[in-house]
């Protein structure tokens, strides 16, 4: 006979398969063929194939056959309806266990042929036929095009409801969905956020009946399942799955736990936390409570790892202990928090204090560590939670921080130089990134808390000797060139603009409180140059009002230490600066109808109103340093003619009511008005011809009244 059944010994069984593989070859028909191939499949079936057979059989039939037989409608005699295709998987499945024929256009394209078989009522006798779908899906899952075309084909939505379904070997749907989740989040929510919500309903419903293990062992399914905010916040589907979790973690956590029980529990409510804030605790009483019980969880756990730390213990709890800190952080702004708040003052005094012993641990930890150390992703998330500390908290471990100093400028210094070395590989089209420009930006992180230590003397002693200023000037540069090439579009706040402004408040610090410094480090000269550069580009762009007032007034109060620049001796780009500055100061105030008067009132320009709490502060602050610029540069009081500045404040002043000028604001224009008096002729001529004594008597500016009846 042409086809001897399979032998029972293993080296028969190989010399069998090889005549059968000779066979497939050289058929000279279907039914030989088909004869040959049962036995082979049976082999495959029996896991009695290795990689070099596996590949003979391939090279034996390629893929055409195995299509042949998806695609044929009618069976051997006497055989159930979907044989043909039943053996055309189990060959499929067989070739997907090479990776390099698992991710061939021919497997791929079998995508929606796959969905559709997940999708179709199962039979017993149809069982094997699931199995082999879910090997050639886990196959393509795992290739390097394999992510993208599972979900622009529909997997998603299949294995929706193939778990859903909970038919044969829903489980694997499950396992899948959380592969495809985790390499793919944003794309797989967009395209199928009903069906993922299905899943979440069912997942969370489960977690909140379960009272056996299945409860934790859904603590560490879940998080995969937690998309961004919009479809669990925004949707009524979604809002029931958080409370269905809120309830069941409240249940865990309220109960006499083991490590291995409690560790998922926190890294669940850590992902809902990154995934919506504190939106998903209910207000009142049990929701307080539930807030405080788990941040005081986090911070024992942190204490417990951190304090005395044993390295093997600590490499193993870096996952869990980097989930307390997303809690910790939340904590932080929870006890911040004014508007509604869901803690009680009491909690949040007490909440502060363990939190600060925590943060003790985490200064502990970070002191021991070595250099050889500092590429690990656990130290970045110890900085970053410890940046979150200090730019809320400035009181405490004052003394702690100081003495970690060093360690953080060094360490943000590295991280920001090798990622500005780092060649920017393209990103998957499904990978999920954060947008950073940097890789890891640990100074992204730290600058709020440096913002706050350079105002004081010991902190910002040290800082500048770690050779902080020069690193802060090279990453604003970076940042700067990196805001320049986004869109120009008003988008929301980006981490982008918030660390030039942060960057800008650091450097006002400096110029403040050590003007020598400024003089005599080169670093920012460098500053100098960009800020003139970059302030005319800024301010067109009303979006970004908040960051071209830090830039104009950080640019004013430099020039008046940086005089003898040569950046600053009337340049194109000086100039230019200047004639910005005097357009942002200028444009911050407008005339219009006082209520319950026909007069007019001085307000704040419509287009400054809604940032003007950002930078009210600031334009003061601009104005002062304008008034000592004045004096330091004999070109800059035909600039201000030139900007039509000075007629348009005397224009001002001359149309509006007296009394709707406050003391702060007429003493601002006051300190401009007399520098100019006293530095130009051709300017004490143009406030004499607006009136100007009479409007310096009016306004009560004696400085001014007095150096005009002096000139």
């Amino acid at each position: 006979p042409r086809f001897p059944a399979m032998a029972s010994d293993s080296g028969d069984r190989h010399a069998t398969l090889k005549r059968c593989l000779g066979v497939l070859r050289d058929a000279r028909n279907d039914s030989e063929q088909f004869a040959a191939l049962l036995l082979v499949t049976k082999a495959v079936r029996a896991g009695e194939v290795d990689a070099k057979t596996r590949r003979q059989i391939f090279d034996a039939i390629g893929f055409t056959f195995p299509n042949r037989l998806l695609t044929s409608r009618q069976p051997p005699a006497g055989c159930p309806p979907h044989t043909f295709r039943a053996l055309g998987l189990t060959l499929l499945a067989c070739f997907c266990t090479d990776p390099e024929l698992a991710g061939h256009s021919q497997i791929l394209n079998k995508i929606p042929t796959f969905n559709d078989i997940l999708l179709s009522p199962c039979d017993p006798d149809s069982t094997s036929m699931i199995d082999d779908v879910y090997q050639c899906l886990s196959a393509v899952l795992a290739t390097a095009r394999g992510p993208r075309d599972l979900v622009t084909k529909g997997t998603v939505s299949a294995l929706c409801q193939a778990y859903l379904t909970g038919g044969h070997g829903s489980d694997r749907a499950l396992t899948l969905l959380v592969g495809l989740l985790d390499i793919a989040e944003a794309k797989c929510w967009q395209r199928d956020t009903p069906q993922l919500l299905a899943v979440l309903s069912k997942l969370s419903s489960d977690f909140l009946k379960a009272e056996d293990m299945t409860k934790f062992e859904l603590c560490e399914v879940l998080p995969h399942f937690i998309p961004l905010s919009p479809p669990l916040t925004q949707d009524s589907q979604g809002s029931k799955c958080l409370h269905r979790l809120h309830k069941g973690l409240a249940d865990i956590l309220g109960s006499k736990l083991s490590q291995s029980q409690r560790d998922p529990a926190l890294k669940l409510a850590a992902g809902l936390v990154q995934a919506c804030g504190a939106e998903w605790i209910p207000a009142g009483s049990a929701g307080s409570k539930f807030l405080a019980l788990l941040v005081n969880l986090a911070c024992v756990e942190v204490r417990l790892t951190l304090e005395e730390p044993d390295p093997v213990e600590v490499e193993g709890k870096k996952e869990v202990v980097t989930a307390c800190y997303v809690l910790m952080e939340m904590g932080i702004q929870e006890c911040l928090r004014e508007e509604n708040p869901l803690l009680e003052d009491v909690q949040k005094m007490q909440l502060m204090r363990i939190m600060e012993e925590a943060f003790g641990a985490v200064i502990f930890y970070l002191r021991q560590v070595k250099q050889e150390e500092l590429q690990d992703p656990f130290i970045f998330a110890s900085v970053r939670v410890l940046g979150a500390w200090m730019a809320e908290e400035t009181s405490s471990l004052k003394q702690e921080i100081c003495e970690l100093l060093p360690f953080l400028v060094h360490y943000a210094r590295k991280l920001f130089k090798e990622g500005r070395l780092a060649v920017s590989l393209p990103q998957a089209e499904l990978v999920s990134t954060e947008g950073s420009a940097l890789p890891r930006d640990a100074l992204r992180f730290l600058l709020p808390g440096f913002c706050h230590l350079t105002a004081e003397d010991r902190p910002r002693d040290i800082l500048v000797s770690e050779g902080a200023p020069a690193l802060l000037c090279e990453y604003f540069l970076h940042q700067w060139e990196v805001l320049t090439s986004e869109p120009a579009a008003p988008t929301p706040l980006t981490s982008t603009e918030m660390s030039l402004q942060t960057t800008c408040g650091i450097f006002l610090n400096l110029v403040v409180t050590a003007p020598d410094l400024v003089r005599r480090d080169k670093t920012f000269s460098s500053l100098m140059d960009m800020l003139l550069k970059s302030l005319p580009l800024l301010l067109p762009q009303e979006h970004h009002l908040v960051l071209a007032a830090n830039v104009a007034t950080l640019g004013l109060m430099m020039a008046r230490i940086l005089a003898g620049s040569a950046a600053l001796q009337g340049t194109l780009s000086a100039k230019e600066f200047f004639g910005a500055a005097f357009r942002f100061l200028s444009q911050a105030h407008t005339a219009q109808a006082a209520p319950d008067s026909d007069s007019l009132a001085v307000a704040v320009s419509p287009a400054y109103m809604r940032s003007w709490d950002d930078i009210r502060e600031l334009w003061f602050l601009g104005m002062q340093a304008l008034a000592g610029c004045i004096p330091l540069f004999p070109w800059l009081p035909h600039a201000a003619l030139q900007a039509r500045w000075l007629e348009g404040l005397l224009e001002l002043l001359s149309r509006v009511a007296p009394a709707s000028v406050d003391f702060e604001l007429i003493a601002a224009f006051q300190g401009v008005l007399v520098e100019l008096a006293r530095a130009s002729e051709p300017c004490r001529d143009v406030i004499l011809s607006h009136h100007g004594v009479e409007g310096a008597n009016l306004y009560g500016m004696a400085a001014l009244e007095q150096c005009l009846a002096e000139q």
